[in-house]
Parts: C-alpha cells; structure tokens; sequence
C-alpha cells in the first residue's frame, strides 16, 4: 500500500475544498455558532475539522471507505493483520479486546498489576478473572509484569481460562516476557491479550522492546495519545491470527464505542501514522540518544537515582525496559515522589507522570528536544537544593505482596452492583470492597470489588492519601471512608 497516503486527512481536506454546508450534527456547524471566546483559546481550525464522520466526511453509505482505508494502512505499517481505531481511548479498547475472549461468568488469566480499566471490563462484561502476581521487588516497592511461566501454570492449571491478558510495558517502563508468553498461551490454543497503553511507539525502532504483534500475541491495545501524536483519547488495537474473529472483535468495539466518533481523533491517528512510517526510526533514533544523555546527567545530582535495566531487569523481575520512559528514584532525598512533584509543578511549571512514595517520572518521547530536557534538568537540579524545605517525607506504609494479594471473595461484578453501606476506614478491615481503591497514576487497583480488605491494604491507602497519593475512583477519596458489601 502507499503509506505516503492519509485517507482521513485527504477526505478532510476534500470536504472543505467542496464546499459542504451541513445540516447535521455537529451543531456549531463548522465553528459559525461557537462562542467567540471559546474559539479564542481552541482556534477556528479545531471546528473547522470537527466534522461528522459518516454523512460528511464520507457519505451515508460509507461507500468511499476512508476509515477503513486508514486501519489498512495502520495494519500494514506495523505488521497486524487488522487495526481497529477508537476514539473512546484504550480504556475502551481493552474492554473490547476482552469481550471478544470470553463473555459473562467464563474465566480470563489476568495480570493482577491490570489497570482500573481492565476491571471495569470485568465488571461490566461478568467476566470471571483469575488472578496472576505480577513479580514483585520487594526492595523498591514496585510490581513488574507477571512472568510467563505464571501464566502457563494458571492456563495448566486452570483450563477453563478463555485466554490471558497482561500489561507490557507498564507506567513505569517494564515490559515482559511477550514472546515467551505467548508460546505458553498458544500451547493451550488460547489468545494473548496485550494491554500495550504505553507502548506505541514500540514498531518503529529495534532498539526499543518488542511489541506484542512481534512477540505473537493475538490482539493488543495501544494508547497512541501517550507516547504517539495522537490526541487525547486516540487508540488503536491490533489483530492477527485466527483465534479471534476480527469480526467479533469489531462488534464488541461497536458495543461500546460511541457512535458519534472524532474525526479530529481519527484524522490525528491516520497522520502519525504516516509520520511513524516516514520518519519514525529516526525521530526515535534522537529520542533514544536524548534519554541516554538525560538519564547520564540526572545521575550526576545528588541524592537522585535513574532506574534502568539494572534495577528492573534482574531475574525474576521485568524482561526489559523502556529507557523512554526516566523513573528517578528521590528517597535520597528525604522526601516523597508526591511532594516532588507538586514542588516542581508549583515552582517550575514542569508537569511530570507517575509519582509514587518515593519516585518520579519524566515521559520522554519522539517530540522532545534539548530544549525540554534542560528545563527538566534545571528544576531537578533546584529541587535536590530545595529538599529541606520538603523534608521529611511523610511515611506510607507500603505492604509486602503478600499482605497486598487480597482474597477475591465475589465476582468483581456483583460486588460492583451489590447491595452495598459506606463504613468508616477504621472498620473496613475484614470487608468486602464494593468499588476499586486505586493510586492514580498509575492505575492499578490496590483493592477491586469483590476482594476482602485487610489491615496492611487499608494503612497503606490512609497513608498514602495523607502523603500526598491520590485516589480518584473512590467514593470518598480521602479514604475516611470506604463503601463495601452489605454481608448477611
């Protein structure tokens, strides 16, 4: 195929150079009605591209085919046999991606190091999870993918699995073992899932760990918004061999999905596209040389630790990493990812991604420059001058993993839509959570509905809220209080 196309881009320019006039959604009808103030701060050309999909950008019928057009390039560009775009996210991709393995009340290998979005889908599907560790270093605190040979013993174990699904990369840049992985799933003739949110970019350079369509897996789910140039929102998820219908798994998306799609989104995704195949391995080639350069520099500051594939990567923990992705270890310090981050938000406009109890991190990606890296670098360098007056790090008590394994006692969703009360914190140990308790980011569920709370979990959320964690999802974030189910 030409991969110098882009179906959408064209179609979009097409539709203004003819000259529609549309009396159909949307209804600012090409920014005439939007108010002038709003267009001031979004820009004229953000109306002007936000089209109907299907009745403007292409006919009733769909007869011209330019979003299919567009998934085909996709396939091809990263070597799927079929690509799927989404604009709902890769929250809703995932939820898809599971529905076309198993349906209500069968059974899914799950990676319990999942993000919140993946037990939704447990939710709202019935799907029955069974529950695989990740592997876990007990000396950082931190939870890397489940290895494949924990898998394959759930799948030998447990035959009544539909299939398996885990995230590779993770948040903080570890990734597993996908070949290995899917080896052990295919030997049971069941399908891989891949949550790969944060693995976009992952195709278009050998340097960078190997994606799931080259590691075997069936279908995975990217986020081309968080490392891509896609817009919020953008996803894409990837298909090949025979053990999921493509069919299917386009039905399950139409399920969910909206039917009012972004052609801005669309028109995003097809571009990157492009701009991947074109440019891609070179961009990377500079984003890679950057992130050495940075990761060097940063090591130089006291009191500062950039993790890499020495510390993730030893037996028993990640198969590899992402270096992209810049976790900087502040506990030499004394003071916590929390406040660091706040800290350099509030005093150098730097917005950083995970923040924990005792990290930060930077995301770097094909857009950065010297220029963003040596404003990082300037502020790291006065937040190490700066950290007595941020010390000392409020304590989190962080539990062991086998203190953080809770007992699923329910089925996710009928704890979920249970008869349920609201009790104080102090009496929670012992209950079953009816909603998730989740540390945003990076979006991993501490406890799930269904699962029976203990003490360690409970502190180590408390803890963490006083020190600075958030958790968004919880029907009373400050964790006063949580809801659970009503037992007889």
């Amino acid at each position: 195929m030409d991969q110098s196309q882009a179906p959408v881009l064209e179609a979009l320019a097409a539709y203004h150079a003819n000259g529609h006039t549309a009396f159909t959604p949307p209804g600012h009808k090409q920014g005439r009605g939007a108010d002038e103030r709003v267009v001031r701060v979004l820009g004229e050309d953000v109306f002007r591209a936000d089209v109907l999909a299907t009745g403007g950008l292409d006919d009733r019928l769909t007869s011209r085919g330019i979003l299919q057009h567009a998934q085909q390039l996709m396939a091809e560009a990263v070597g799927a046999e079929h690509s799927f775009f989404s604009t709902c996210g890769s929250s809703l991709s995932v939820k898809a991606a599971m529905l076309a393995v198993a349906g209500p009340h069968e059974h899914l290998a799950v990676g319990r190091d999942a993000h919140k979005s993946v037990v939704a889908g447990l939710i709202v599907a019935g799907i029955r999870p069974l529950w695989v560790d990740p592997q876990w270093d007990p000396g950082l605190h931190l939870a890397h993918p489940p290895s494949a040979e924990a898998f394959a013993k759930m799948l030998a174990d447990r035959p009544e699995a539909r299939g398996a699904l885990i995230t590779s990369p993770t948040p903080y840049g570890t990734c597993a073992d996908l070949t290995a992985l899917a080896e052990a799933c295919h030997e049971h003739d069941r399908p891989l899932i891949v949550d790969e949110a944060w693995g976009a970019h992952l195709p278009f350079h050998q340097a960078l760990p190997t994606w799931a369509m080259d590691g075997g897996a069936d279908v995975c789910v990217t986020s081309v918004h968080k490392m891509g140039s896609g817009l919020e929102q953008s996803s894409v998820f990837h298909l090949q061999g025979d053990r999921i219908d493509p069919a299917v798994l386009k039905q399950r998306e139409d399920l969910l999905g909206t039917t009012s799609p972004s052609v801005l989104i669309y028109a995003a995704l097809d571009g990157w596209r492009r701009q991947m195949i074109q440019h891609g391995h070179a961009l990377y080639d500079h984003a890679l040389g950057l992130a050495a350069g940075l990761r060097e520099r940063i090591e130089q500051l006291d009191g500062l630790h950039v993790n890499g594939r020495d510390d993730f990567c030893a037996p028993h923990l990640a198969a590899d990493f992402d270096p992209l992705q810049v976790i900087i270890d502040v506990s030499g310090l004394g003071i916590s990812g929390y406040r660091a981050g706040d800290w350099l938000r509030s005093h150098h406009q730097v917005d950083l991604h995970v923040c924990d109890h005792r990290r930060i991190s930077a995301q770097l990606t094909h857009a950065d420059t010297p220029a963003t890296t040596d404003r990082l670098l300037t502020a790291l360098g006065e937040l190490v001058e700066a950290a007595g007056q941020l010390r000392p790090a409020a304590a989190v008590d962080v539990p062991d993993p086998h203190q953080l394994r809770l007992e699923q006692v329910l089925l996710p969703r009928d704890a979920f839509f249970g008869p349920t009360e609201q009790v104080p914190i102090g009496k929670a140990e012992g209950r079953i959570a009816a909603e998730m308790l989740t540390p945003y980011p990076p979006g991993i569920p501490a406890a799930l509905p269904g699962e029976r709370l203990n003490d360690a979990v409970v502190a180590y959320l408390r803890s963490g809220v006083k020190a600075g964690m958030l958790v968004p999802d919880a029907s009373d974030p400050s964790m006063d209080s949580v809801r659970v189910v009503v037992e007889d």
